[in-house]
């Protein structure tokens, strides 16, 4: 796939935050300047300025469902991830509540988003629904044989994330699915951070519900889609004039919407041209740099190979993960989700592994993307460890 450069990194700090956000591609944003421009009207309106407009959508469904291999008219747009995610969980539960004798019951896992995490709570808290929260192992997966057991009569729902977003480490959905489907149990994972990173097949997963969301994929924030298997119904969350097959009401955001399906065809192509395997390569090459200038110091956390190809969470001995961070203002990293920024707090993520708050504390996240190139890595490894010497870590 033909590359650009991107005007924000030219000559700032090594990004090593891509799964915190994606810089918006400059082709995405071509597109968007197109929409907002030429084809501004409203795609409902019944005049020749909707055409544009609806023209827009419809492709952009078409290439937001080829990066699934699913079905355009599967593919519902909302504004966020976190939207889609409670449109997901709750929109499911709430249809299909009344389906089951007792209270209806859902079953997740300890390190899900906080997104879905969110969800499942107010079902708990305003909906009387039962919640089954299962543990990971020391990698950050889920046995499925623990779902199985999990399952219920009242058993509506499953909602795993297909890839966590501080570790990578890759759930076995597929696995999953074989046990929810006969039950007639849904499905739903959130796919924001596998979306384009690796190849995502609907049907090869047997997901119900699937989450993409598009500053995780090098188009803006404020748009995400949500795939919803053809015979799968839930119940809206925010109703209104009847947009989106009347699941989320609201005049369609049309730029947003065009430039997430322009988004998921420049990842089609990426993954067609192996992109996967350049990131894995890029991963690899930061993991083996960082651990050639502090040996026996670094540790990886997650799964070593069932992980997204882009993502490297590690723990360096003796190391406050933000203070390093600080310390090295020619790298730009993270020390684990960006939905908890702010919040000192050991990660409840790495916690699950069974690491030790000191030992979670020590945590970077260093996530590679499009722009990447081998000498950033070799620049930030060499940044990052100049910065344990100059403080004495």
């Amino acid at each position: 796939m033909d590359q650009v450069e991107h005007p924000a990194l030219t000559s700032r700090p090594v990004y090593l935050d891509y799964n915190a956000t994606t810089p918006v591609d400059p082709r995405v944003v071509d597109v968007i300047q197109a929409a907002l421009t030429t084809d501004f009207g409203n795609p409902s309106s019944a005049h020749a300025y909707a055409e544009g407009p609806g023209r827009l959508l419809a492709r952009a469904r078409d290439q937001v469902a080829a990066l699934l291999h699913a079905a355009p008219a599967t593919i519902v747009f909302t504004a966020s991830g976190t939207e889609a995610d409670a449109l997901a969980v709750r929109g499911a539960v709430l249809a299909r509540a009344d389906t089951v004798k007792g209270r209806p019951h859902v079953i997740t896992q300890v390190t899900e988003h906080p997104a879905v995490l969110a969800a499942c709570r107010r079902l708990q808290r305003w909906h009387d629904v039962d919640v089954t929260y299962l543990p990971v192992d020391r990698f950050g997966r889920l046995d499925p044989g623990d779902v199985r057991a999990a399952i219920t009569p009242e058993t509506v729902l499953v909602t795993v994330m297909h890839a966590n977003n501080e570790t990578g480490t890759l759930q076995p959905i597929a696995d999953i699915a074989e046990i929810t489907r006969p039950r007639g149990v849904l499905l739903h994972t959130d796919a924001a951070q596998s979306a384009g990173k690796v190849d995502l097949d609907v049907d090869e997963l047997g997901v119900d519900l699937l989450t993409a969301v598009g500053h995780k994929m090098y188009a803006p924030k404020g748009i995400a889609a949500l795939y919803i298997r053809e015979d799968v119904t839930l119940e809206p969350l925010i109703g209104g004039g009847g947009q989106e097959r009347g699941l989320r009401a609201g005049t369609e955001n049309v730029a947003f919407a065009a430039a997430l399906g322009a988004a998921a065809d420049l990842a089609a192509r990426g993954l067609a041209a192996d992109e996967t395997a350049r990131l894995t390569r890029l991963r690899d090459q930061l993991q083996a740099e960082l651990t050639e200038r502090l040996p026996a110091r670094v540790h990886l956390h997650g799964h070593p190979t069932l992980r997204l190809p882009n993502t490297l969470n590690i723990g360096i001995d003796d190391v406050v993960g933000r203070e390093l961070l600080a310390a090295a203002p020619d790298v730009a990293g993270s020390t684990g989700s960006a939905c908890h920024s702010g919040d000192d707090q050991p990660s409840e993520s790495l916690l699950a592994l069974g690491l030790t708050p000191r030992q979670a504390a020590s945590a970077l996240r260093l996530s590679v993307g499009r722009w990447t190139t081998p000498q950033q890595v070799t620049a930030a490894a060499d940044s990052l460890a100049a910065a344990l010497t100059t403080s004495g870590g």
